[in-house]
């Protein structure tokens, strides 16, 4: 089945950037574009995309309420944000709503193309360098209360869980805790149904509410 993606861009020539781009690979579809926020929600509903290319800075409604509406109505929705800017303060929100990653808009090709089949499979895009970046942003934010459910996490699970927290991915997991990739997975997906988690974005979020890393962590890897 090929991943149905929407675009959302207020600029007319972005929107059919990405269509021609995406147009050539056999396994993407662009089922539909919108140029504001409120046509992205509509259309989301209306074509129900795998993942939905959305920019922050559009008129009538931004990228990050639009975000945040069309997850709050669908769980299976994946929002990839687009933006011109390195994590700025409207993208680390958009993570809170639980958007799945980000893409620089001059970002090679290849790596908007490898993001979208990255989200598309479940996965959240956040590397290293950046999940460090989102720390240290928390870092100036009151915690709230961490959720019960973290009791529910049995001691491997919560070793998991840290090293999830910062940025490794599964094959590092696995060189880390002596286990193998598929091992990893299992407790991926059982960390983050006790937790009610969508991706591992979200875990990142929870790990640094619940003091489960700090900003101060040590660099892991930016490759």
């Amino acid at each position: 089945m090929s991943i149905r993606v929407l675009v959302a861009d207020d600029q007319s020539m972005v929107r059919a950037g990405f269509r021609m781009l995406l147009g050539g690979e056999k396994d993407i579809e662009v089922v539909a574009e919108a140029s504001n926020g409120l046509e992205a929600i509509e259309k989301t509903e209306r074509f129900d995309p795998n993942v939905v290319l959305m920019d922050i800075r559009m008129p009538e409604l931004d990228g990050l309420e639009a975000t945040r509406r069309i997850l709050a109505t669908d769980r299976d929705a994946h929002v990839l944000i687009l933006t011109t800017f390195d994590l700025d303060e409207y993208v680390y929100e958009a993570l809170r709503a639980g958007a799945s990653g980000f893409v620089l808009k001059d970002d090679p090709p290849e790596q908007l193309i490898a993001a979208i089949r990255t989200v598309a499979a479940g996965d959240a895009l956040l590397s290293p360098a950046v999940t460090r970046r989102v720390i240290r942003q928390f870092s100036r934010l009151p915690r709230p209360a961490p959720p019960k459910e973290l009791g529910d996490l049995s001691e491997r699970e919560r070793d998991v869980f840290r090293l999830i927290s910062r940025g490794l991915s599964n094959a590092e997991i696995g060189q880390e805790l002596f286990i193998s990739e598929t091992t990893v997975k299992t407790h991926v997906t059982h960390i983050l149904a006790k937790l009610g988690l969508r991706d591992r974005v979200q875990a990142v979020v929870l790990a640094y509410q619940a003091g489960l890393v700090e900003a101060e962590q040590p660099p892991v890897s930016d490759a």
